[in-house]
């Protein structure tokens, strides 16, 4: 089932931000958590694939990767090889896939959901992180996939175990159903991969309700609702805490939405920017031993 915490005070995130039960197998505190965060309650957990073709996703999905395999090759040789590696790297860029993003920092989950491109509609609805637990998920797995793990001594999936235990994506579905999925760390392609601490879930194609799915088949999945009120303080916070767009997305691009949103003023009706100051008025910051507005 899914257990539903809300939140509508700071201090309420702490057991978000520090829920690592005792491994006794490491003698440390590791979870085998993952976050994704939605920066609307409404949105539903849905492939970029099904938004994008709907029900022809199944007949439309290898089209999609073949022509994008013909056309990245110049970018990346390798990506002919593996239908799973076209997947990967058409998902980080953008391209519609069965792939849902999950990431193991409940920090960067609490970034997307509390970051969105029109900053007017902050406080115009609450926002969420999603956790599940990677190991429940595959105790689910069919037993050939558990036996890759085992020989693997690992946790959680990389591509080349994925590619072992299922070389086609056809023979995926035939295993999953509708009842089971695999988690999976992809390579470390850039550094956006990196610092996004990113995981993806492969959906199979039965699955067609994801949520419904962690309900009737998990202990352990947790959906946290941030209250509107308060997605402003922690997006502060994570400022605070250099959590932004500057380490999400690293690069001039990350730069610039990181500036924008810095400076970006509150309609005077809703509050304010700065406290009751009038908007045009900014605190002056030091950035690089220069003082700007």
């Amino acid at each position: 089932m899914i257990k539903e915490i809300r939140i509508t005070k700071l201090e309420e995130l702490v057991p978000l931000l520090s829920d690592q039960p005792y491994r006794s197998d490491l003698q440390r505190n590791r979870s085998l958590y993952v976050y994704r965060g939605m920066s609307n309650t409404d949105f539903r957990m849905v492939t970029s694939l099904r938004r994008n073709c709907k029900e022809l996703e199944r007949r439309l999905e290898p089209a999609i990767l073949n022509n994008f395999a013909k056309y990245a090759v110049l970018e990346d040789p390798s990506i002919a090889q593996s239908v799973w590696r076209q997947m990967f790297l058409g998902q980080h860029h953008g391209l519609p896939t069965r792939l849902l993003d999950w990431t193991q920092s409940a920090l960067v989950a609490l970034h997307f959901a509390v970051t969105e491109d029109n900053l007017e509609s902050m406080e115009d609805h609450d926002c969420m992180v999603w956790r599940i637990d990677i190991r429940e998920l595959h105790a689910l797995l069919p037993p050939k996939y558990r036996t890759v793990m085992a020989e693997h001594r690992a946790s959680v999936f990389s591509m080349d175990m994925l590619e072992q235990a299922a070389e086609t994506v056809a023979a995926y579905d035939r295993d999953m159903g509708d009842r089971a999925m695999v988690v999976i760390e992809p390579p470390s392609i850039d550094a956006r991969i990196v610092n996004q601490y990113a995981f993806f879930s492969a959906i199979p194609m039965d699955m067609e309700d994801v949520e419904g799915f962690l309900d009737s088949s998990t202990h352990n999945s947790v959906k946290y609702i941030i209250d509107r009120k308060l997605r402003w303080r922690v997006r502060d916070m994570l400022d605070q805490l250099n959590m932004s767009e500057r380490i999400v997305y690293p690069g001039l691009d990350g730069l610039s939405r990181w500036i924008a949103r810095h400076y970006f003023v509150k309609d005077p009706a809703q509050g304010g920017a700065q406290g009751g100051r009038p908007p045009a008025v900014f605190l002056l910051r030091k950035i690089s031993g220069r003082d700007i507005i």
